[in-house]
């Protein structure tokens, strides 16, 4: 079990896409996967959660956490294989830890957790709410977008991971983000 919430070691950078539901997060994962001629890694719960959705009309539960969670790592791990110079993250354990603690009453899964907080990144992009609202099968809170922000900020001061915060239209986000991933880029070769 603690195997597959592990991060395994890789030689490349990796930056995660971190926030509220709606904020662009895969549409800049994708921008910088194709800027930088890399990978990235998808959000496995969009793709656990829909199946579920389309077979049993059923939300996310918090017994299907520590299935995504798996997902996601298994995802990161094999991915991370593929790239010697940067993993672009659509999301972590830590923010499913997130939306564990949020939905479910504060709690998540102490594996989960253990792991969310072990598991290290080299920079994270929390995305801001100035991006429309796109109503979807799986996203169910635009009114909360404001609160959940503060949630994904706070959570990120707490554990004191590095973070930039991505504003603006796509081509403002992106110049942002690359010029904080060349600057990684640029301290590894250094290295």
């Amino acid at each position: 079990m603690e195997k597959a919430l592990k991060q395994q070691p890789a030689d490349c950078i990796k930056v995660v896409l971190f926030g509220p539901e709606s904020t662009g997060k895969t549409t800049i994962s994708q921008q910088l996967a194709r800027y930088y001629n890399s990978v990235w890694v998808p959000e496995y719960a969009r793709e656990y959660l829909q199946n579920k959705w389309n077979n049993q009309r059923k939300t996310c539960e918090p017994h299907d956490l520590l299935p995504i969670a798996k997902g996601q790592m298994a995802l990161e791990n094999k991915l991370a294989k593929k790239t010697n110079t940067v993993l672009i993250c659509d999301t972590d354990l830590l923010e499913t830890k997130v939306y564990s603690e949020t939905y479910y009453s504060g709690t998540c899964n102490p594996m989960i957790e253990k792991y969310a907080l072990e598991n290290t990144y080299h920079l994270y992009f929390l995305t801001y709410i100035d991006t429309p609202w796109e109503a979807d099968d799986l996203r169910d809170k635009p009114e909360e977008r404001e609160a959940m922000f503060k949630v994904f900020k706070d959570t990120l001061i707490r554990y004191d991971k590095p973070y930039v915060i991505l504003k603006g239209n796509k081509k403002e986000r992106l110049k942002l983000a690359t010029k904080h991933i060349d600057l990684l880029l640029e301290k590894n070769n250094e290295v």
